[in-house]
C-alpha cells in the first residue's frame, strides 16, 4: 500500500518533466547483402514481420521494395505494380484506409531543382515475409498513389512519415532554413490531388549540405519523432493528446548517428516487439545497418520495456540496502546510486515507466 501510495503522488507531482530518452553506443548488427541495393535511401522497420526491415534505392531505379532481416540478408525484391521511382527518397510503414493492416508507404518526393508541380506517396498493404526466408521476387498488386502538393510551391524532400494516432501523412523539407513540416490529413484521396498544410517549421539550423534533413520516422506508438541528417539526429517528443507538430516545441533531444561508417546517411527508422530503439543505414553498396539501443534504467529485467515484471523486482527490494536479505542492487537506479532502494529509486522507475508508455 506504501509504495502504490506512492507511486500515485510520483506520476501526480509536478516534478515529474519530461526527460529525453537515452540510448546506447550504436553498434552495427550487419551489412546490406544485396548487391542490387546501391543507394539506400529509406528504411522503415516491418510493423507485421518480426525483424524485417524494408528499404530502397533511390532516384532512378525500377519501382522495387527490398526486405532484409536485421542483419542485412537478403529475404527478397518486391516489385511494385503499376508504380514508377522518378525520385523515391523515404518509406514508411502504418496504418492506411483498412483497420488491422500494416501499409508500406513510398516517397517519390525527391526534387533537388524544386520543379515537379506535385509529388506522389504510394500505400501498399504490407506483404508476409518470413524473416529466415530464402530471397524471392514477387509483384506485389494493389498499390495506391496518393498525389500531393505544396501549398507554397515546389520543394525537395527526403523524409516520409505516417502518424500511427490519425494516419496522416508528413513531409518535411530537405534544404530550406529551417525545414518545413508539411500534413496531408487522412483519409487522401487516391483519385485528385491535395494540397497539403503547412504546419510548422523546425527547430533545425541547415547551415551546410550535410546538415540537410534526409530521413524522418514516428514511433510506432505515435509517442516520438525523429528526424536525421547527414551529420546529426534529434528526437523530439509528443505530449499526450497533442498534434503531432506540437512535438517540435518541446525540448529537441539530441541522438547519435554513427557517420563515419555512413558516407552518404539517408535512413532511419524506430524498431519496436522485436528490438527497442532506432536503427540507420546510408548509400552506397553494402552499406552497414547500424543500431542505437534505448536504455531503460529501469528495465530490470532487459526486455526492452518498464512494465508489471519489473515494478515487482523494485516492490521486492523496497527500503532494502546491501546486507538485507531482500536486497538487489539492480533495483538501485536512482543517480547516483545510494544503496538503498527508495523514492528516488522509484522517481527513476517511474520516469521510465511513462517514457515507454
Amino acid at each position: 500500500m506504501l509504495l502504490t501510495a506512492a507511486i500515485c503522488c510520483l506520476v501526480s507531482g509536478s516534478f515529474l518533466f519530461a526527460q529525453c530518452p537515452q540510448f546506447a553506443p550504436g553498434f552495427s548488427t550487419g551489412t546490406i547483402q544485396s548487391g542490387d541495393i546501391d543507394e539506400a535511401s529509406g528504411l522503415a522497420a516491418s510493423r507485421k514481420n518480426p525483424y524485417v526491415l524494408w528499404t530502397h534505392n533511390d532516384k532512378g531505379g525500377s519501382a522495387r521494395l527490398f526486405a532484409m532481416n536485421i542483419d542485412g540478408t537478403h529475404l527478397g525484391i518486391y516489385n511494385l505494380f503499376g508504380a514508377s521511382n522518378r525520385d523515391w527518397e523515404d518509406i514508411a510503414v502504418g496504418p492506411g484506409p483498412v483497420g488491422g493492416l500494416n501499409y508500406i508507404y513510398v516517397g517519390e518526393i525527391g526534387d533537388n531543382d524544386g520543379v515537379h508541380s506535385s509529388i506522389m506517396v504510394y500505400r501498399v498493404p504490407e506483404p508476409q515475409v518470413d524473416a529466415n526466408q530464402s530471397p524471392v521476387e514477387l509483384t506485389v498488386t494493389g498499390v495506391e498513389t496518393i498525389t500531393l502538393q505544396y501549398p507554397d510551391g515546389a520543394r525537395d524532400a527526403e523524409t516520409l512519415m505516417v502518424d500511427p494516432l490519425t494516419r496522416d501523412i508528413y513531409i518535411i523539407s530537405k534544404r530550406d532554413e529551417p525545414p518545413r513540416l508539411y500534413r496531408a490529413p487522412y483519409p487522401q484521396s487516391t483519385t485528385q490531388t491535395t494540397i497539403m498544410e503547412y504546419k510548422c517549421e523546425l527547430p533545425w539550423q541547415t547551415l551546410t549540405y550535410w546538415d540537410w534533413v534526409t530521413a524522418g520516422d514516428i514511433s510506432p506508438d505515435g509517442s516520438e519523432v525523429i528526424v536525421r541528417s547527414y551529420n546529426n539526429g534529434s528526437i523530439w517528443q509528443r505530449p499526450a493528446d497533442a498534434n503531432l507538430w506540437e512535438a517540435f516545441g518541446q525540448t529537441e533531444c539530441p541522438v547519435q548517428l554513427l557517420t563515419g561508417s555512413e558516407t552518404l546517411g539517408e535512413a532511419v527508422c524506430f524498431v519496436s516487439g522485436f528490438a527497442c530503439g532506432y536503427m540507420t543505414t546510408s548509400e552506397g553498396t553494402y552499406s552497414p545497418i547500424n543500431y542505437f539501443p534505448r536504455i531503460f534504467k529501469a528495465d530490470l529485467d532487459e526486455n526492452c520495456h518498464v512494465d508489471f515484471r519489473d515494478f515487482s523486482f523494485l516492490a521486492s527490494a523496497w527500503l532494502s540496502a546491501p546486507g538485507d536479505d531482500n536486497w538487489n542492487s539492480d533495483c538501485d537506479i536512482s543517480d547516483p546510486n545510494d544503496s538503498f532502494i527508495d523514492a528516488n529509486d522509484l522517481a527513476v522507475f517511474v520516469g521510465d515507466w511513462l517514457a515507454d508508455k
